[in-house]
């Protein structure tokens, strides 16, 4: 059992159409035809969107994001339009919200590993691959791969696992010319995200992207380069062999999973309610990334 513990209702505004609630965006579409991307403040883990919100995530996500595209402008066009409210739209949705291009999305999780942890440490212990690239023996958690890898995943439903899928089984559902496409745009995206984060003293473990076509153009979509959708580490704390402390929510796995939270992750039970100073932590590590990456102070 998994999915939202208490599935919001959209808000409704005069000349937007809302087309789906994600774990975290409310996805509209404008009379123009555009999209209207909304990041909440929502938070999940184990599969779970989680009943308590962090308070500016949506923001620092937003605004995260925007900071990314510029500097990717060069390497592949971005899917923003514009930043401007929507007439009509709440006071709350300010700095949250995209108006961006509607595009033929890809239906592929586009994952950069430059180090080995998380679903893809699993696959290496068991087999020494990761989505059926063979990989040298002797890595263990956190270690640095040779050289960074393309690793695409199916895009799953809110509560359900993306799934790791070989660039063969990629090739079979989108094309052999897209598939190279998403695979080269992907690498070279991470590599570039990688040495701005190196230069920061952050590591870009390993990040998942969203592309889409607008035309014949390929264009990349949804959030880019946040503690969601990539694993950020301080670059003085990486020690390989363990689990790295990360710039994201870790601390919200650590409560739910601690005799704390009183939740059984095996149980058809939904989580809790997070404590206030798990809530206030994990608000900084977002507030801590966002400055450490863009140099910004946040408010």
């Amino acid at each position: 059992m998994s999915g939202f513990v208490e599935k919001p209702e959209p808000v409704q505004v005069p000349g937007l159409v809302h087309l789906h609630t994600g774990k975290v965006r409310e996805l509209y579409q404008n009379e123009a035809g555009d999209l209207v991307m909304v990041a909440s403040d929502r938070i999940s883990a184990y599969d779970w969107v989680l009943p308590t919100e962090i308070p500016d995530k949506g923001r620092i996500l937003t605004q995260l994001s925007l900071w990314w595209f510029d500097q990717l402008a060069d390497l592949v066009p971005g899917h923003v339009l514009s930043t401007e409210l929507p007439a009509g739209a709440p006071a709350d949705w300010r700095g949250r919200t995209l108006v961006c291009k509607s595009l033929r999305m890809v239906p592929v999780e586009c994952v950069a590993r430059g180090y080995l942890t998380g679903s893809g440490l699993v696959e290496y212990n068991a087999s020494r691959t990761v989505c059926g690239l063979a990989l040298p023996e002797g890595l263990v958690d956190g270690s640095e791969l040779p050289a960074p890898i393309f690793t695409p995943a199916t895009k799953a439903a809110v509560g359900d696992h993306d799934e790791n899928v070989s660039y063969e089984e990629v090739a079979r559902q989108v094309g052999a010319d897209t598939a190279a496409r998403l695979r080269q745009a992907t690498l070279a995206v991470y590599a570039r995200g990688r040495a701005i984060a190196r230069d920061r003293g952050i590591l870009l473990a390993d990040t998942k992207f969203e592309f889409g076509f607008d035309g014949d153009e390929l264009v990349l979509a949804d959030e880019v380069l946040t503690p969601d959708s990539s694993r950020f580490w301080p670059a003085e704390e990486w020690e390989p062999g363990r689990a790295q402390p990360s710039y994201d929510k870790q601390f919200v796995r650590d409560w739910l999973t601690s005799p704390a939270s009183g939740w059984d992750r095996t149980a058809e039970q939904p989580p809790p309610a997070l404590p206030d100073e798990v809530v206030e932590a994990t608000r900084g590590k977002y507030v801590e990334a966002y400055e450490r990456l863009t140099g910004v102070r946040w408010n």
